[in-house]
């Protein structure tokens, strides 16, 4: 009972620290809530009985304080050049709070220590770190008007995200890689308007906290548990890699939907060499999605001569079922919206 209302309290003030970030008026503000929010993301990452958890928290505090102190020094930087009338470049101080900011969510080039930290959480502290933790560093650069360094940082998430991806076993790390992925077609989205950078959000939270809710339920870490687990039931592994495909963006799926908002918003300005690079790294995680995807989408596919009796909770499955309904025919049903309006 301790360890559940521990975990609600400190939950609790995980969300106002990211409150405290979005809603403050200056940079100090801003840096006491990413304090906040680190220090009751910890508790809530080590485990007493897993060793690899408490070497991630260790690893999140050390990477977070570092961008904290670098933040705190620009923000204390910038109030001495206001105040002061100190002659300081306004540009060099906006790039170092944008490297701070970058590191705090794991962005390339500063993205080392995401996956490596990603192995050793729980599935729900890992869909934890992929959504929620992403929401202010990512508010707090867009009030920052650096176009080359934030275009820099795009190019290398999305070649990161896809090439880190390719070769890994362990679905946490390659759930870690589409992270980085997306997240520089979230920081591309968020120079295009604030709008797009919620939709895309949302999307992409919603497909992630299907697959991680998915893997939790039936305590899946390896791509070989993958082919061995759902023999007995065809329309789970069938939604499971569908839900795959569709956090990877293949158009009939809703995941699609964002990448093409996108899409479309950087061909209005005529930024088509940095759209092709995003596109390119898409089409490569979608190869390795599909290779994952492929067995089980053979109708004639080799099968393990044991099966593994997995118990299925009715109600877990009933609201995955529900939720990947909505990920396969989202996009009809949006499209479908709009023109009947």
């Amino acid at each position: 009972m301790f360890n559940n209302s521990s975990k609600i309290l400190f939950l609790t003030i995980m969300i106002i620290g990211t409150m405290i970030t979005v809603t403050s008026n200056s940079w100090l503000g801003a840096w006491m809530g990413l304090e906040i929010n680190l220090l009751s993301f910890i508790p809530l990452l080590s485990d007493n009985n897993n060793l690899t958890s408490t070497e991630a928290s260790l690893k999140y505090f050390l990477t977070q304080a570092l961008a904290s102190t670098v933040l705190l020094f620009s923000s204390i930087i910038l109030m001495l050049k206001n105040n002061m009338n100190i002659e300081i470049n306004e540009s060099f101080t906006s790039m170092i709070i944008m490297s701070a900011l970058l590191l705090k969510m794991g962005a390339a080039p500063f993205h080392f220590w995401f996956p490596n930290m990603m192995e050793g959480l729980t599935w729900m502290n890992a869909l934890m770190l992929m959504t929620w933790q992403k929401i202010a560093p990512l508010m707090l650069i867009s009030y920052l008007n650096i176009k080359n360094l934030l275009l820099i940082s795009v190019i290398l998430s999305v070649i990161v995200g896809a090439i880190g991806g390719l070769n890994q076993t362990s679905l946490r790390k390659l759930m870690a890689f589409s992270s980085i992925n997306h997240l520089g077609w979230m920081l591309m989205s968020l120079m295009i308007s604030e709008s797009v950078w919620l939709i895309y959000f949302m999307f992409y939270s919603f497909l992630s906290f299907i697959l991680t809710f998915m893997f939790n339920i039936f305590k899946l870490f390896h791509l070989n548990q993958l082919f061995s687990w759902f023999m007995n039931s065809k329309v789970l592994k069938f939604t499971l890699f569908i839900n795959f495909l569709s956090l990877g963006g293949l158009p009939p799926f809703l995941g699609f939907l964002p990448k093409w908002l996108v899409i479309q918003e950087l061909t209005f300005c005529n930024q088509y060499f940095t759209l092709t690079i995003m596109m390119m790294s898409t089409l490569i995680t979608l190869f390795f999605y599909l290779r994952i995807c492929y067995s089980a989408f053979m109708l004639n596919y080799y099968e393990n001569n044991w099966t593994i009796n997995t118990q299925f909770n009715n109600m877990n499955t009933n609201l995955y079922l529900i939720c990947t309904f909505f990920s396969i025919f989202g996009l009809f049903l949006i499209s479908l919206f709009f023109f009947m309006l």
